[in-house]
């Protein structure tokens, strides 16, 4: 057993979760990998305890389920040695929002809203009380921009930006580290899944890149990290811009623009 916290990542048997048990692994931590797909866990779960010598559990879990997920909160709010949650299932799905239908968008929202904010207040308590902790939370460059049309997609990930931040103000006073991840379009399996060719699909970042990158940002403590952005700056310039309007938006009347003239 590793004397370094254990990592819990969720969506890890494929893509940039599986990249990131294998660096984890790497650097020492013991893994809670959770996944639909057990089959594909248990084969990445023996490759890393081979190779990496890290004790690894593996869960089978679907978190639009309320067992699946209500046991993995249960895991995160009573095992101590769980240090870093890695919030990295997401999906998304093929359409255009007046054709993707209720049901489908109820799915993908459970997936990428719900099930990462209840796994976070999971463990957000024992993190605080002990001082410590990290939680990693994978969003996407599209929650930037509505202009690329995938619309409850998009939203779904602003909002993870969205908590990330709010999250890191809440706790970061208390010793817990919140890292937003913003990747742009990476090569996982999220396009065929999607209805998507992935052929069709340009400018992708290598998923090992990808990751690499924001461990690099993890490692910094940075709060949002957004690996394919070539100036920092430029976001920065955008959280400032956002951060001007703050004193504006609390008058007590509507603004002149507004107002009929007299």
């Amino acid at each position: 057993m590793s004397d370094r916290p254990a990592v819990l990542i969720t969506g890890a048997s494929s893509g940039i979760g599986a990249v990131y048990a294998n660096r984890f692994a790497k650097r020492g931590h013991d893994l809670v990998l959770a996944a639909r797909d057990k089959g594909r866990l248990d084969a990445l779960a023996e490759r890393l305890r081979n190779e990496a010598g890290v004790a690894v559990d593996v869960v089978k879990a679907d978190l639009t389920a309320a067992a699946d997920l209500a046991g993995l909160e249960a895991r995160l709010a009573d095992d101590a040695r769980i240090g870093i949650l890695l919030n990295n299932a997401g999906a998304s799905i093929p359409g255009t929002f007046a054709t993707q239908g209720a049901g489908a968008v109820a799915d993908l929202i459970a997936l990428n809203v719900t099930a990462p904010t209840r796994l976070a207040a999971a463990v957000a308590p024992r993190f605080a009380a002990a001082g410590t902790g990290a939680i990693i939370n994978i969003g996407s460059v599209v929650g930037l921009a509505p202009e690329l049309g995938l619309t409850v997609y998009g939203a779904t990930k602003a909002f993870i930006l969205y908590l990330s931040q709010g999250l890191q103000l809440e706790l970061g006073s208390k010793g817990v580290y919140v890292q937003a991840v913003l990747p742009a379009a990476t090569r996982t399996e999220i396009w065929e899944r999607s209805g998507r060719d992935i052929n069709t699909v340009q400018n992708l970042m290598d998923v090992g890149e990808l990751v690499d990158a924001a461990l690099v940002g993890f490692d910094r403590r940075e709060a949002v990290t957004i690996p394919p952005l070539p100036d920092a700056g430029q976001f920065e310039a955008f959280d400032a811009a956002r951060k001007a309007m703050l004193p504006n938006l609390g008058q007590p009347r509507a603004a002149a623009r507004y107002r009929a003239a007299a």
